[in-house]
């Protein structure tokens, strides 16, 4: 009989299928190359493919939807609770395939372009705060040592770069300071691509309808201003 369920467990090289027919029997068991993957499910007869919504899941699910299945992301912990034996490739595909099937199951919307470009964004400035705070961190204890403390917060870093410049090498070796400079560098050039990607997020919210009506009605909900919920939100409406 046909396969009307796929249960796909996504990796970076090898692909593992597991697919039912409509009485839930196994007839299908295959492992893919990323390579043939397009090739595979084109041969296919139209179905339902699960996958666990995580890395690259967005990405093979817009190419499958092209081809003409209907494709469900699960979330991995709802996954979880089906694999009946020890973890492989091979269970996951399987509890995959078990779980889609499940009529109270809750699936995750699969993401376009540019939605994930959005979040891409997003998840670059948070990796650039992380940097940035880990070098300032890093940047006063070692000035510290040197007996060079300031308050906390970004805005102390003047005060402190003011007196490393004025500290001789009796108090802070030339070796020290050329590293201590370096690290001023670099926190300088992490903000400026701070800068650069609040700047494409904010355009980016400028110009999408839905997350300045998003971001109106939430303002409404908490009652606060809409500013305290949307950076900059107010110049933004008023533009």
């Amino acid at each position: 009989m046909s396969v009307v369920t796929i249960g796909l467990d996504l990796a970076k090289t090898v692909f593992q299928v597991h697919g039912v027919d409509e009485d839930g029997i196994t007839v299908l068991r295959r492992k893919l190359s990323r390579a043939d993957m397009i090739a595979f499910f084109t041969k296919q007869p139209l179905c339902v493919i699960g996958m666990e919504a995580c890395s690259s899941a967005h990405h093979w699910a817009r190419l499958l939807v092209e081809i003409g299945h209907t494709v469900r992301l699960v979330p991995p912990q709802y996954v979880k609770p089906y694999v009946k034996r020890n973890k492989s490739d091979a269970a996951d595909a399987e509890a995959i395939c078990e779980a889609v099937a499940k009529p109270n199951m809750r699936f995750v919307p699969i993401k376009t372009k540019e939605q994930q470009a959005v979040l891409a964004l997003h998840r670059a400035r948070s990796l650039l705060v992380r940097q940035r705070t880990a070098t300032i961190n890093a940047l006063r204890g070692l000035l510290g040592e040197y007996g060079i403390v300031a308050g906390k917060g970004v805005r102390q870093l003047v005060m402190l770069r003011e007196r490393l410049a004025t500290a001789g090498n009796a108090v802070v070796p030339s070796e020290a300071h050329e590293a201590l400079r370096c690290l001023f560098d670099h926190i300088d050039a992490l903000s400026e691509k701070l800068k650069s990607m609040e700047e494409r997020i904010v355009a980016w919210h400028k110009s999408n309808p839905d997350s300045l009506r998003l971001a109106t009605a939430l303002a409404r909900v908490i009652h606060e201003p809409a500013a305290l919920v949307c950076p900059e939100l107010d110049r933004c409406l008023a533009a």
